[in-house]
C-alpha cells in the first residue's frame, strides 16, 4: 500500500501594496505616501512660497500696476528702478551693514553663552542649578516691554545711545535659548562619553570644545538662525535706541514709499533687499537645521 505523501500547507502571499502606497510602520525605515500626499505638500509649498514671489512681483512693477484690478502675476521691468529709488530715500546700504553687524554679533553671543550655560544645566552638578534653571524659565514670562524703560536709562547712563553696542548687548543671552539648548544636550550628549574624558585628564574648557561643541552643532545652527532671524527682523528696541543716522533695515523700511500716497513697489523692493540676506543665512545653515531636526525627532 502506497501512501501519498502531501505537500506542506503553505501560507498565502502577503498582499502587497499598490505601487507609491508603502506603508512601514517600524521605526527606521521609510514610508511613501500616495499621490495624495504629494499632491498636499506641492500645494503647501506653493502657499509658503508665494508671498516671497508677490514680494518680487510688486518690487518689479509701479505703483499704478499694483492698483490694477485683477492684480498682474508676472514680474516687470521696474525692479532696479525701484531698488535705485530705495537707494535715495533711505541709507539702505548702511542699514544693511548695521544689521549685518547687530544680527551676527548678537547671533554668535547668543549661541555661545546659551551652549555654555545649556551644558553646564544638562551635564554639570552644583548646587542651585535647579533654581537658577527655573529662574531663567521664569523670565520667559515677562513681557520684554515690561524692560524698556530701564533698559533705556541704563544705556542712557553708559552714553550708548544712538551706538550699535546698545542693541547688541542687551540681546547677547536669552532665556529661551539657554533651555534649548540644554534640552538638546540632555539627550544628545551621553554622560559615558564625559566620564571617558574626565578619566583620560580632560579639563571642563577642554570637554566644551572638543566633544560638546562637535555634538551640540546641529541645534546651534537652529538657534542660531533663530536668532538671525529674531535679530534681524527686530523693530521695537532698535527704532527707540538708535537714530535715523544709525538705522538697522527694519528701521529704514520705515523712511520708504513715503508722500501722499504711499509708493508700495518702491516698500515692496527695500522689503525685498532686507529679506535676501536671511535666505543666504537660511541657505547657509540649512543643512545642519535639517539635521538638528532629524536628531532631536528620534530617540535613540
Amino acid at each position: 500500500m502506497t501512501v501519498l505523501a502531501t505537500p506542506p500547507a503553505t501560507s498565502p502571499a502577503p498582499e502587497q501594496p499598490p505601487a507609491g502606497r508603502r506603508y512601514r510602520s517600524r521605526a527606521g525605515r521609510t514610508m511613501q505616501g500616495g499621490r495624495l500626499a504629494y499632491a498636499f505638500l506641492i500645494v503647501a509649498v506653493l502657499v509658503s512660497a508665494f508671498p516671497f514671489y508677490w514680494t518680487i512681483v510688486a518690487a518689479s512693477r509701479s505703483n499704478a500696476d499694483l492698483a490694477k484690478v485683477p492684480p498682474t502675476l508676472l514680474p516687470g521691468p521696474n525692479l532696479m528702478r525701484n531698488f535705485e529709488a530705495v537707494m535715495e530715500e533711505a541709507d539702505i546700504g548702511k542699514a544693511l551693514l548695521n544689521s549685518l553687524v547687530v544680527s551676527g554679533s548678537v547671533t554668535l553671543g547668543t549661541v555661545l553663552c546659551c551652549t555654555l550655560a545649556g551644558f553646564a544645566f544638562a551635564k554639570l552638578r552644583f548646587r542651585g542649578r535647579g533654581a537658577l534653571l527655573a529662574v531663567t524659565v521664569g523670565t520667559m514670562m515677562i513681557p520684554p516691554q515690561l524692560g524698556v524703560i530701564p533698559l533705556f536709562m541704563l544705556i542712557a547712563e553708559l552714553q550708548w545711545v544712538n551706538q550699535l553696542q546698545a542693541v547688541i548687548l542687551p540681546g547677547l543671552v536669552s532665556a529661551f535659548g539657554v533651555f534649548f539648548m540644554r534640552q538638546y544636550l540632555v539627550q544628545s550628549l551621553p554622560d559615558e562619553l564625559i566620564e571617558a574624558a574626565r578619566v583620560d585628564g580632560a579639563s571642563t574648557a577642554r570637554i566644551f570644545w572638543s566633544i560638546v561643541v562637535p555634538i551640540a552643532r546641529p541645534g546651534m545652527a537652529v538657534l542660531g538662525l533663530l536668532t538671525f532671524m529674531a535679530a534681524w527682523n527686530d523693530f521695537f528696541w532698535p527704532i527707540i535706541a538708535l537714530s535715523s543716522s544709525e538705522p538697522t533695515v527694519q528701521v529704514a523700511l520705515r523712511q520708504l514709499g513715503g508722500g501722499y500716497v504711499n509708493d508700495q513697489s518702491v516698500i515692496m523692493a527695500g522689503t525685498l533687499l532686507g529679506t535676501l540676506p536671511v535666505l543666504l543665512v537660511f541657505g547657509l545653515l540649512g543643512r545642519q537645521i535639517v539635521g538638528g531636526i532629524m536628531q532631536g525627532a528620534v530617540k535613540g
